[in-house]
């Protein structure tokens, strides 16, 4: 009888111990998004160098493109900047950037000093766009196919070897070349 009062409490710690350090084995920028296979959110905001227009991702209808949530507030956002800059030299994939929760003159003044990689850049001043698209924080990525349909989903960086081990090989495949 003793040494049962031992054994539950031993047990239930061996049982939260196991949970933790399994925890400890997933990589928290692989958060798996229910968003992935279907379509992406409809939605329309103004452009952020003109507020008058607005934009919509029905204009990329047709076309492979990547939505990068970003701010001007965002550390980690400078660090995935310049692989977008590059990805936008190339021309190889469209790229539309929506500043989260940003003052549109805030993110002017920040694509100036650091380069615009985007196509387009919209203001989600409010966030309430970024919340339809499941996003934790930012920088936040979506790969979005030519039918509207999310595919991919980068939570933090897109770095040089996630665009080429993960991003353009999905891309090249989605093509069908």
């Amino acid at each position: 009888m003793r040494a049962l009062r031992f054994v539950i409490p031993v047990a239930i710690f061996t049982a939260i111990a196991w949970f933790l350090m399994k925890g400890l084995d997933r990589n928290p920028r692989e958060i798996p998004s229910p968003l992935i296979g279907k379509p992406a959110p409809m939605f329309s905001l103004p452009i952020t160098h003109d507020l008058s227009r607005a934009w919509t991702p029905e204009a990329m209808r047709g076309q492979i493109w990547l939505l990068n949530v970003w701010g001007s507030w965002c550390a980690a956002c400078q660090v995935e900047h310049p692989v977008f800059n590059d990805l936008a030299k190339s021309g190889e994939l469209p790229i539309v950037g929506i500043a989260w929760k940003d003052m549109p003159d805030n993110s002017i003044a920040w694509l100036r000093k650091l380069g615009n990689p985007y196509m387009v850049v919209v203001s989600d001043i409010k966030g309430g766009v970024a919340i339809d698209y499941g996003v934790y924080g930012a920088p936040e990525t979506f790969l979005i196919d030519q039918h509207g349909v999310i595919r991919f989903k980068q939570v933090g960086p897109v770095t040089r070897e996630v665009l080429q081990t993960k991003v353009l090989p999905m891309v090249r495949q989605l093509r069908g070349s």
